[in-house]
């Protein structure tokens, strides 16, 4: 009869133990996807707001080419309109241009951003892995430019070399226009469209290549205090812009982006689905061998005018117990992961896939909370199924269970 009852305990401590570990694993598996989910979303959205801004203001002509093709007017008065709204905090002056570039029998195709001498560097400082940034001045046309690693590795150039660039204009001229820079700074963005493409150099360069007055731009790159605004602060610009100009947001101009890495959240919100699935059927199947063990006192209770209520909370306390221990170890795991990958980056991604080389792990104390106490709940509510089911058998059949 010992050896029974010692069999019976070591199956229930068994069972409450895998209970135990699917909570644990559970939320340890949420604690990843929401960090690495969450931060591969920022990471995404910094860098494409970096080299864009969060909104660009442009003639309508401009909006469906990767060109400046036609100028429009850098006036004061523009800027005043545009800067009233509080939240933008700066506004760069840029033009693009496409070029190719050669060095003896190698070609490579690129678009020229042409900056002005008050650009904002900061805004891609973190990418500038070596060198300095282009001088530019009012004075004279600089022959400076920074590209890409990638880019400078195609063609086998290194810092300090130089280049030659052919302009085609927007006339179309037959004729490309040739200028040789040298290459003063090599980023690297992690984005293959950038990377491929992108050179920095001075505007004055696509204005003397388009013929340009010296006051006329190809659009405004503009930042604001934070992302989710930009759409709003965007249809806010556009209603007070002469009616030449757009305005368009970051998130509408990389619209498919956008909508890839929104596509996160719902994948997160799946793993949270099934986890709470997975760690329910461990819990109630837990609680059942609970309750098959304690038949007697049920029926003891019962006897006594206990209601069903009270000895469903007596057996629900337990399922806290486990879920309770379950979330600490888990999120022990969780966050041990994050502090891991944030400090030493173990875990390594295809940047033409993800756009990062290094998985970004984000996460805060406010999401974690809500995740613990969302999954308490949840668990907590769908544990009163299995005990209804139990709890129904009346005192003599729950004694024939012994």
């Amino acid at each position: 009869m010992q050896f029974k009852n010692a069999n019976k305990k070591s199956i229930s401590n068994r069972i409450i133990n895998i209970a135990i570990i699917a909570v644990s694993i559970g939320i340890t598996i949420i604690i990843i996807a929401i960090s690495t989910g969450k931060g591969l979303q920022e990471k995404i959205k910094s860098k494409t707001v970096a080299f864009n801004g969060h909104i660009s203001v442009m003639p309508f002509e401009n909006n469906e080419s990767q060109i400046s093709v036609l100028p429009f007017e850098d006036d004061l008065n523009l800027r005043k309109i545009i800067k009233k709204n509080n939240a933008v905090n700066i506004i760069n002056s840029v033009a693009f241009d496409g070029v190719i570039l050669k060095k003896e029998n190698d070609f490579e195709g690129g678009i020229f951003k042409g900056v002005d001498s008050n650009y904002n560097w900061k805004v891609i400082k973190e990418f500038l892995i070596e060198g300095n940034y282009p001088e530019i001045n009012k004075k004279s046309i600089s022959k400076e430019i920074i590209l890409s690693k990638i880019m400078a590795k195609r063609l086998s150039l290194e810092l300090g070399d130089n280049v030659d660039l052919y302009f085609q204009n927007s006339k179309n001229q037959k004729i490309p226009y040739k200028s040789r820079f040298k290459i003063v700074g090599l980023f690297n963005s992690g984005f293959p469209d950038i990377d491929n493409n992108l050179i920095y150099g001075d505007i004055d360069q696509i204005r003397r290549v388009n013929k340009w007055e010296k006051n006329k731009t190809g659009s405004y790159e503009i930042f604001i205090d934070n992302i989710y605004n930009s759409d709003k602060i965007s249809k806010k610009i556009y209603n007070d812009l002469p009616s030449n100009l757009d305005s368009i947001s970051i998130s509408k101009k990389y619209k498919s982006t956008f909508q890839w890495i929104a596509l996160f959240d719902f994948n997160i919100l799946i793993i949270l689905i099934i986890v709470i699935i997975v760690s329910v059927v461990n819990l109630s199947t837990a609680i059942l061998i609970l309750i098959f063990e304690r038949s007697k006192m049920i029926s003891l209770l019962k006897t006594m005018g206990l209601k069903n209520n009270k000895i469903k909370k007596i057996f629900l306390w337990s399922g806290l117990l486990i879920i309770s221990r379950g979330l600490l170890i888990g999120n022990f795991f969780g966050l041990l992961f994050f502090f891991i990958q944030k400090k030493y980056a173990l875990i390594k991604l295809d940047p033409e896939t993800y756009f990062v080389e290094v998985a970004p792990v984000i996460i805060s104390l406010s999401e974690i909370l809500f995740t613990n106490i969302l999954f308490i709940i949840v668990c907590t509510f769908l544990l009163w199924i299995p005990l209804n089911i139990i709890l129904k058998i009346s005192p003599s059949k729950s004694l024939r269970f012994r």
